[in-house]
């Protein structure tokens, strides 16, 4: 918390992260794909925080592809606190190459699980 009794921000990043991470490795491996577990990075987080969280809070975390491009595609997440939405945000995500240090493109298996998550 920060001084103020508040979840400090940084934690609502952990939030966001483990709903991304659940959804790239887990759910995407429970449907065959590996390939995010291979590699994607984070090139750009914007965050909207709309109300404080006190603790306890019952929160949980909507997540959804907003757009998928050629070599990145973007997360939206929905934060919900007690109710009511306390955070909107978006990540930037780009598939990576770990050998070569260098982006990659979509893959068509990806793109496909990619939009069974579009809105």
């Amino acid at each position: 918390m920060d001084v103020f009794g508040h979840v400090n921000n940084n934690k609502f990043m952990v939030l966001l992260e483990e709903a991304r991470v659940a959804m790239m490795f887990d759910t995407a491996e429970e449907a065959g794909l590996t390939g995010f577990r291979e590699g994607v990075v984070v090139a750009r987080h914007e965050v909207d925080f709309l109300l404080p969280v006190v603790v306890p809070a019952e929160t949980s975390v909507e997540i959804w592809v907003e757009r998928i491009g050629n070599s990145s595609f973007t997360f939206a997440y929905d934060l919900v606190a007690n109710g009511k939405v306390a955070l909107k945000a978006r990540s930037v995500m780009v598939p990576f190459n770990t050998e070569t240090q260098r982006p990659r493109r979509v893959t068509e298996a990806e793109r496909a699980f990619l939009e069974r998550w579009t809105d």
